[in-house]
C-alpha cells in the first residue's frame, strides 16, 4: 500500500515511516496540514495517517476538507489527545479510527489491516488461479509452493493481484508502489515484473504476468 503520514514531529513520522516501509509498504510524510493537504490532492493513496495538532492547518479541518474534496481514503487519526470529546471530534470530522499516542507499533498495523479489509471488503488473501497471497503474513504460494520475494516484489505482486484482470499502467504502478522520490526516467518497473516473472511464471505452463504493449500490465489466470 501507498500511505501519507501527516506529523509534525520528526521522531515520530521518522519512526511511523521506518517501521511501515520494514512491512513492504510506501511512505510519503508531510510535516504541515498544508502539505499534508497538497500531497492528498496530487497522490493516490490508500491510506492516510494524520496528527490533530498540525503546524498551519490542524488534523480536523484537514479532515473535513479531504471529505468535502470527495476522497474516501481511510484516515487514521493520531493524536496525544485522548478525551471521549477529542475522539469524538476526529470522528465526526469524517476519520475512520483514532489512535491515542504513544502507541505499540503493533496496534497501529492492526488498525491499519482492519481499515484496509473494512474498505475493500475483502478476505485476508488475494488468489489469482493457482497463485495465492496472503495479506496478513505476507506468505505468497503458487500450486502450494512458496515464492520467497523481497518487500518490493511482494508490494507490486499485491497491487498486480488487487487489479486482477485490469490493465495497470506504469503510471499507476508508480503511484502506488513507489514514493514521491522515485526516479520515472528509469526502467525500474520493468525490471522488477521481469523478477516477478522470474519467481512466479518460470516453468509454468500457464502464464500469470503479461505485458499489454503500449499500455503497461495485466495480471490474469
Amino acid at each position: 500500500m501507498r500511505i501519507l503520514v501527516i506529523e509534525d514531529e520528526k521522531k515520530i513520522a521518522s519512526f511511523i515511516k521506518r517501521g511501515l516501509k520494514e512491512e513492504g509498504h510506501m511512505v510519503d510524510v508531510a510535516y504541515d496540514g498544508e502539505e499534508g493537504y497538497r500531497l492528498s490532492g496530487e497522490n493516490d493513496y490508500d491510506l492516510i495517517l494524520l496528527d490533530i495538532m498540525l503546524p498551519k492547518r490542524d488534523g480536523i479541518s484537514l479532515c473535513r476538507q479531504l471529505r468535502d474534496d470527495g476522497v474516501t481514503t481511510p484516515v487514521l487519526m493520531l493524536t496525544a489527545k485522548d478525551s471521549i470529546q477529542d475522539k469524538v471530534t476526529g470522528l465526526d470530522s469524517g476519520a475512520d479510527d483514532y489512535l491515542t499516542k504513544p502507541f505499540a507499533f503493533e496496534e497501529l498495523l492492526a488498525r491499519i489491516r482492519a481499515l484496509v479489509r473494512k474498505r475493500s471488503q475483502q478476505a485476508t488473501k488475494l488468489q489469482a488461479g493457482d497463485l495465492v497471497l496472503d495479506m496478513i503474513s505476507h506468505r505468497v504460494t503458487r500450486t502450494g509452493r512458496e515464492i520467497l520475494l523481497t518487500m518490493k516484489e511482494y508490494a507490486l505482486l499485491e497491487y498486480l493481484m488487487r487489479n486482477a484482470g485490469t490493465v495497470v499502467t506504469r503510471t499507476m504502478i508508480t503511484e502506488h508502489v513507489w514514493d514521491i522520490d522515485f526516479d520515472t526516467s528509469t526502467n525500474i518497473i520493468d525490471v522488477y515484473i521481469n523478477y516477478l516473472r522470474n519467481k512466479i511464471d518460470s516453468g509454468q505452463q500457464k502464464k500469470l504476468i503479461h505485458t499489454v504493449r503500449g499500455r503497461g500490465y495485466l495480471l490474469k489466470d
